[in-house]
């Protein structure tokens, strides 16, 4: 059904990289496919650069196609909010989506939010509602956010239950994690392995995405010198960003003799290095202390690669309901066990061939039909 309905999308957007860009580009494709007229605002300025741990905040890939992408928003000059807010009102949009991670952003989407005229619907679209690693101002600036919001959707049911705690008579929609629509095909494993000059015999666990300490990579590596897998071949690929120390995992490898049992790449993944990754892995693992949700289980769900997940609920929900892995305490022991019993049997063969009754279950084009549905009801 098409509409003449103007949608503004607020946060990361090409040429800003990674998971939250990534669905925010994705995200306007799929409205604009549904008829929706949508202006998507990204940064001009993020992050001071001394504020983010990574190499650099930008994609070296191409822009999404069919969609104006304009670098509009400063998110920490305070003067910048309201022109900001003016140039949307001008539009006379009906509704503005403003992306929610952490509660660094939480000044400037209410700088805006509270310069927008009465009339346009201010929904926030929430990654993390509450951040990984807190902060004592983490509550206060939250508030300033939600304050200034008519309603609030989230991309896991995990995220909508802690907003409904806090918020217990806001609207609130509990989404999903899209699979991402524009992503290439997985090649052959062996021809994977090749490339990227991994081993062509072995057994191979995929840890992928930025490596931050509440995911756990500590608990992986550890895991892989705990008995049964310490007596295995199966082989350990990590395959990210380093947000902190590399030397804390090198230093680790070494010391639990692992060196030859781990491959190594602390860069970030480009979209043909993750088909890489992801086509050459039998398992990918996420043993991550906590999470709300993850970007990495839709890219295994694309890739059908089985998942060995920890037991919390914005990991374990989707892997589940829909018997695409196993779930694991947070604990290395634990870890390796399961990492064990899932290269027993036909265990991975089961998990693989779970995929295929749930591709189409979490398509964007549904997510975004359901988004604009809860929306127009507020």
């Amino acid at each position: 059904m098409k509409s003449n309905k103007k949608v503004f999308l607020l946060g990361p957007a090409h040429p800003f990289r990674g998971g939250i860009a990534d669905t925010q580009n994705q995200l306007a494709q799929n409205l604009k496919l549904l008829g929706y007229q949508v202006f998507v605002y990204t940064f001009t300025k993020q992050y001071p650069n001394f504020f983010f741990p990574g190499k650099t905040q930008f994609s070296d890939e191409q822009p999404p196609n069919a969609i104006k992408i304009e670098r509009k928003i400063h998110s920490y000059k305070p003067t910048n909010w309201n022109k900001v807010a003016q140039t949307i009102n001008a539009e006379k949009p009906d509704t503005v989506i403003f992306r929610y991670w952490s509660p660094v952003l939480a000044p400037c989407w209410a700088g805006i939010a509270r310069n927008l005229g009465k009339e346009i619907k201010k929904i926030g679209l929430i990654d993390n509602w509450k951040p990984h690693e807190k902060k004592p101002w983490d509550s206060l600036l939250t508030r300033i956010f939600y304050k200034q919001m008519n309603g609030f959707a989230t991309l896991s049911s995990a995220v909508g239950l802690q907003i409904e705690s806090t918020l217990p008579n806001s609207p609130v929609w509990k989404g999903f994690h899209p699979i991402a629509d524009n992503l290439p095909p997985a090649i052959p494993q062996e021809k994977a392995r090749k490339i990227l000059g991994w081993p062509e015999n072995k057994k191979i666990v995929l840890f992928f995405g930025l490596v931050r300490k509440y995911k756990g990579l500590d608990l992986l590596i550890t895991a892989f010198s705990k008995p049964p897998l310490n007596k295995s071949d199966v082989v350990l690929a990590i395959v990210g960003e380093a947000y902190e120390s590399e030397k804390k995992y090198t230093e680790m490898i070494e010391s639990l003799a692992l060196k030859d049992r781990v491959l190594l790449d602390f860069n970030y993944a480009t979209t043909e290095k993750a088909r890489l990754v992801f086509s050459a892995a039998d398992l990918v693992a996420q043993t991550y202390r906590n999470a709300t949700q993850s970007g990495v289980t839709p890219l295994a769900y694309h890739f059908q690669v089985p998942l060995l997940v920890s037991d919390i609920p914005g990991l374990k929900t989707p892997v589940l309901e829909d018997s695409t892995g196993e779930i694991c305490k947070i604990d290395p022991l634990e870890i390796a066990e399961r990492l064990s019993f899932m290269f027993s049997g036909d265990v991975l063969t089961q998990c693989k061939s779970a995929f295929l009754n749930v591709k189409n279950k979490y398509h964007w084009r549904t997510f975004g039909k359901s988004l604009m549905a809860f929306i127009n009801q507020i």
